[in-house]
Formats: structure tokens, C-alpha cells, sequence
């Protein structure tokens, strides 16, 4: 529900901060006081083309603000958490235009795309009248008012869901028949290369650990010379061996060591020095007594080496990456040689799913086609008492084109009117006066009201061309409506003004050179006194006056 609309510098309105109620809301004044004002500032704030001209003149720029309370409405508040947009049950928009420059866009405080507030904007408020809001001239809601008059939700999910699963497994059909048509070849090449890969064997790490160790055998004859010559210079050689040179220092540094003590500390250094030796020499000796000279373990080593080179240049990738390829292609293996089992099975399944959505579909547009009868009986009906006299209305149902099958059944809705005796119906989005499209829209409001889901409804001038029984009866029609939904209602017509619950003038003023409009709230006596004015134009008599009050009291009776 609209709550509030907050309007600043707008066209000739300095400054509005208006409240609004439930229930049925009447805008009156004299014509050109502004009334299209305030409907042309919430257009705006729905996601409506902005222009610098709604600046008001010596301003440098414009805001709107509308706040609604979303607890009764579940679509948008779905879609503001969806959005990351959502505050509690609240939902302000803010639309600010500069006099030089875009307009900015705000929800709940995050800047937004003007096409977030249009796609936000058509759940909070259905606006009825020469505006671009008008949703009951898409296809889209049409269908979707037909669905929710029958109750269709639950079955519109199924139909989807159902289709949705069709649709995958033709996909998946498709699939397995193309690779079914180049199988005998892929399969040839498949069983290779599994075979090939599982004969390699390779294991993790593997190659990392064969090359090291090829580097040794390789070099095998390089490390045992030197490390036999090495033994010879530090211990197995003669008396020039690192270890015979370092006996005889120690023995000569321990002579010293009797004269001069101070030599202890590098005596010590020797000795260890002499360990250190002794264990590297050991050391040595077993490391040689372990390293052999085998050609044929090399040559082994090389060949497989030399084969997991070659197989991975064969499949253009790196030595790891032959490891996880072997599962890879024994899976498509495994598949292509079900290949025709999963056809078989899939095709069972394609015929199950396509005989489940046409049950679906069928029952979806059996209740399509109750609830069109029924819809264009009502609203034909309720346009006769809507100065219609002779008007026809017609929800037509069309298959799709080439009957293909759709997510959302099998065929499309149009809404169709003939506004006259005699003339063919037509989409009700061509029906040339907006004061037809108004009413049209306010009978198919009031027929299909529990149907609908935008909880505020805005009419602009329903009452063109109309007057007295059939005006009361437009006001009678929008009070009901009221009864459930938000209506706000622009109007020149006394019978219908009577009839809301709440009353608002518009009134313009000049200030200096400034024109300023104004918007308030009318009490008992104050509506009393416009109902009158519209009743009776510029002479005002107790009689028009009696007649404008008894008209407002009948009307809240």
C-alpha cells in the first residue's frame, strides 16, 4: 500500500508531503489546478522517462519519494530480497532529476537502474489511464490475471516443471545420438588410448622419482671413480692421506701441549676434526660398496622414461596430467558403449515426459478456458453499466505458433473489446479513447479483483464522457474495489467524489510569479463545500449545498 509521497520542486509544486489511507481516495479540483500532477510524480518514481522540464522553474532540481507498505504484498517483497534491496515491510523510492543533468534512482537508500524501478514499480501500483503503467494492455499480465481469476498457480508450476524436464532430456537425446553417429570411430580411438594408459601403469610421482634416479645410473661411473679417489686422499691412500697428515698433527700438537697448555682447546678441535673424517670415510666406503654399474636397469629406466615422454606429447599434455586423463576416458569409454541402452531408456523417458505435459498442459488450458468464459461474461456485463451499452468483452485463447509446446502451456491470451454495437473486437491495447481503456480497465478490476495482486490501483479520470446514474455506479464500483486494494481515484464527477473515503483538492495559486499547486486533505464540511462547487460551478446555493452534503452522507451511509 502506498503510504507516502513526498514531492519537491516538481512542475509548478514547491514542496508536498501528502499521507495516504486505504480504501477509495478522490483527487478533485478545477480543471488545470494540477490534478495529473501528482499521478505524473509517482509515474516518475515508478521508473516513468524522466525530463529536466519537471523541474520546477528556478530550481535546480526535483525529488520524489514514495514509501509502501509491502506486508500484503509478497511478490515485491520476494523481489526485494531477491534484489538485496529489502528493509522490513517497507519499500521507499526516491527519484531525484537534475535541471542539467540524469535523474538518480534510489530503493530503500541503494542507488538503482531506472529498470529496476519500472520491473519494482508494476507490482507496487497498477495506474489506469493515458499512462505508460497501464499493465492490463500486456499479454503478460493478461495471462497472468486469466491464471490467478482460475486459481491456476499450483498447476502453472507443474506445467513448467514438467516441460523443464522434457526439454533436458530431448537435449541430452540429441547428445548421445550425435555421438552415437560418430561412435564406431571415437570408440576405436577410445579403446587405444584406455589401453595404451593402462599398460603405461603410471603412478603418482612416478616420473619425478625416475628421472632422479636415471641422473644416477646414468653418472654411475662418473661417482664411483671419484668416490674411490676420494677414499685414497682422505684414508686408504698412503702416508700423504688427509687422515695419516692429521694423525701425525695431533701427535705433534699434543708434545706441545705438555709445554704450553694454552694448546688444549686446539688439540680438541683436531680430535674432532679427526672423528668427522673417520665417519665421512665410512660413510664413503658404503655408499660405494652400494653403487653398481647396471646397463641393463639403465636402459630400462630409459625406455620407460622415453615412453611416458611419448604419451604425453601424444595427448598434448604434461607427464601428471596422463594420471587423471585415464578415468576421463574410460568414462566416455563406458558411456559410448551404453550409448544405446541410455537412447533406449532416454527415449522411453522423453515419451513419459511429453504425455505428462500434455495431461498437464491440457487440464491448464481447460481451466484457461472456463475461467476466459466466465471473465468475458462478468466484464461484458459490467461494461453495460459503464456507459458501454452494447460492448463486448473477450478473453480470446490462442494456440502457439506451430502449436509448439511453452513453459506456460499451449497457448496465449489476448484480451479483445468492441466498445460499440456492431464492431469487431479488437486487442484491448488498440481501443483508441483512454476513457474506454479506464473504464474497460475498471470493470476488469472490479470482476477479477481477488484475482489480481497489485494491492494499489490508480485511476485517472475514469469518469470521461459519463455522467449521473452511470457516474454513481463508477463510484460505487470503485468503492467496492476498495474494499480490499488501495484505490486512488482523479475525478471531475460529483457522484463519484461522493463516494470516497478519503478526499483530496488540488488546488493551484499565484504567489508573486510563481504558480504553486497545492494538495490537502478535505474534512466533512470542507467536502461538503467542493462536492458543491462541483455541483453547482461558480454560484453556490444552500440548495447545492444540501444536495452535496446529502450526497456525501448517502454515499457513507
Amino acid at each position: 500500500m502506498l503510504n507516502h509521497i513526498h514531492i519537491w520542486n516538481f512542475a509548478i509544486v514547491e514542496k508536498l508531503d501528502l499521507a495516504l489511507d486505504d480504501g477509495l481516495t478522490v483527487l478533485t479540483g478545477e480543471t488545470g489546478a494540477g490534478k495529473s500532477i501528482l499521478l505524473n510524480a509517482l509515474s516518475l518514481a515508478l521508473g516513468d522517462r524522466a525530463d529536466s522540464d519537471v523541474v520546477r522553474h528556478g530550481a535546480d532540481k526535483a525529488e520524489v519519494s514514495v514509501s509502501f507498505d509491502t506486508r500484503n504484498n509478497p511478490l515485491a517483497e520476494t523481489w526485494l530480497v531477491d534484489h538485496e534491496l529489502d528493509s522490513g515491510n517497507e519499500c521507499i523510492i526516491r527519484r531525484t532529476i537534475s535541471s542539467k543533468g540524469p535523474s538518480k534512482a534510489f530503493i530503500n537508500g541503494k542507488p538503482a537502474p531506472v529498470t529496476m524501478l519500472r520491473e519494482l514499480g508494476e507490482m507496487l501500483v497498477d495506474l489506469h489511464g493515458q499512462h505508460e503503467h497501464q499493465s492490463l494492455l500486456k499479454r503478460e499480465s493478461q495471462a497472468q490475471l486469466v491464471d490467478n481469476f482460475a486459481d491456476n498457480g499450483h498447476l502453472l508450476k507443474q506445467v513448467a516443471e514438467t516441460f523443464k524436464d522434457w526439454q533436458s532430456l530431448q537435449t541430452e537425446f540429441k547428445r548421445l545420438s550425435q555421438a552415437k553417429f560418430d561412435r564406431d570411430a571415437r570408440l576405436d580411438l577410445l579403446r587405444y588410448q584406455v589401453q595404451e594408459l593402462e599398460a603405461l601403469g603410471l603412478r603418482a610421482g612416478e616420473a619425478e622419482k625416475l628421472a632422479q634416479e636415471h641422473k644416477r645410473l646414468s653418472n654411475a661411473s662418473q661417482l664411483l671413480n671419484t668416490t674411490e679417489h676420494l677414499l685414497q686422499q682422505l684414508s686408504d691412500g698412503d702416508d700423504y692421506a688427509v687422515s695419516q697428515v692429521l694423525a701425525r698433527c695431533q701427535s705433534d700438537l699434543l708434545s706441545l701441549q705438555a709445554m704450553d697448555p694454552a694448546l688444549k682447546n686446539i688439540g680438541e678441535m683436531l680430535d674432532s676434526a679427526a672423528i668427522q673424517l673417520n665417519e665421512a670415510s665410512t660413510e664413503l666406503r658404503h655408499y660405494l660398496s652400494n653403487l653398481e654399474l647396471d646397463p641393463e636397469q639403465l636402459a630400462q629406466m630409459e625406455q620407460r622414461l622415453t615412453d611416458i615422454h611419448n604419451l604425453s606429447r601424444k595427448h598434448r599434455i604434461e607427464q601428471e596430467d596422463l594420471i587423471p586423463l585415464l578415468p576421463e576416458l574410460q568414462a566416455e569409454l563406458t558411456e559410448l558403449e551404453e550409448a544405446d541402452v541410455r537412447i533406449e531408456k532416454i527415449e522411453t523417458d522423453i515419451r513419459l515426459a511429453e504425455q505428462a505435459y500434455r495431461k498437464q498442459a491440457g487440464q491448464l488450458s481447460k481451466q484457461r478456458q472456463q475461467a476466459a468464459k466466465h471473465l468475458s461474461s462478468h466484464i461484458s456485463n459490467a461494461m453495460q453499466e459503464l456507459s458501454m451499452s452494447g460492448g463486448q468483452f473477450e478473453v480470446r485463447l490462442e494456440p502457439l505458433p506451430d502449436n509448439a509446446p511453452a513453459a506456460n502451456g499451449l497457448e496465449r491470451m489476448e484480451f479483445l473489446v468492441s466498445a460499440n454495437p456492431g464492431q469487431p473486437p479488437k486487442p484491448l491495447a488498440k481501443v483508441a479513447s483512454g476513457g474506454e481503456i479506464s473504464r474497460i480497465s475498471l470493470a476488469i478490476q472490479v470482476c477479477a479483483t481477488q484475482a489480481a495482486l497489485i494491492p494499489t490501483l490508480v485511476f485517472d479520470e475514469v469518469d470521461v464522457g459519463i455522467g449521473g446514474r452511470v457516474a454513481e455506479i463508477v463510484g460505487q464500483r470503485l468503492r467496492n474495489l476498495a474494499q480490499n486494494r488501495q484505490v486512488l481515484c482523479v475525478t471531475h464527477l460529483p457522484q463519484v467524489a461522493a463516494l470516497g473515503h478519503h478526499h483530496l483538492q488540488v488546488s493551484k495559486h499565484v504567489n508573486g510569479n510563481l504558480t504553486i499547486t497545492q494538495i490537502q486533505p478535505l474534512q466533512m464540511e470542507q467536502r461538503v463545500d467542493e462536492l458543491a462547487r462541483m455541483l453547482g460551478g461558480l454560484e453556490i446555493t444552500k440548495q447545492t449545498l444540501s444536495h452535496a452534503r446529502e450526497m456525501i452522507e448517502r454515499a457513507q451511509a
